[in-house]
């Protein structure tokens, strides 16, 4: 299903240029700070600023979802470890940050892309320097790598 209507998070985020994939309840983003290569938005449909009032489907939905994107994300770039934050400090709609976590530098596109909080929490402070260009090419390796027919 195609969202047309992108709520203040995702449009935050870049949409709809950062889409990666869409479903009924969820949508997925290229986050276009990367944190880490590969870091990913994960965005609720629903009008809804808590987590415990997103609607039974949209939970059961996100169980396909998170599959999904780990598949993706480690048939990309093989991550070490994965990071699913709920932070909504700034932007209420529910939403994760989805932040592949690295032991080592990983090259992409001639870039190093350095995870500056391995082994402890992600560092938000220090992002990997991207451009358009770059950001394009990392969507465009996460949607090849997603599983078919989903």
């Amino acid at each position: 299903m195609a969202i047309t209507v992108f709520n203040g998070t995702m449009q935050k985020f870049g949409a709809p240029d950062t889409v990666i994939h869409q479903y009924d309840h969820w949508s997925v983003l290229l986050r276009p700070a990367q944190l880490t290569l590969g870091a990913l938005v994960l965005v609720a449909h629903e009008p809804v600023h808590a987590f415990s009032e997103l609607s039974p489907a949209s939970f059961v939905e996100l169980h396909q979802v998170t599959g999904q994107i780990e598949s993706a994300l480690q048939k990309a770039f093989q991550y070490d470890k994965l990071n699913y934050l709920m932070l909504m400090m700034v932007d209420p709609d529910v939403h994760f940050h989805v932040i592949p976590r690295y032991a080592q530098a990983i090259s992409f596109n001639d870039r190093a892309f350095v995870d500056a909080g391995w082994p402890a929490v992600p560092n938000f402070g220090q992002i990997n320097d991207t451009d358009s260009a770059t950001r394009q090419l990392i969507i465009e390796r996460i949607k090849a790598c997603w599983e078919r027919g989903a």
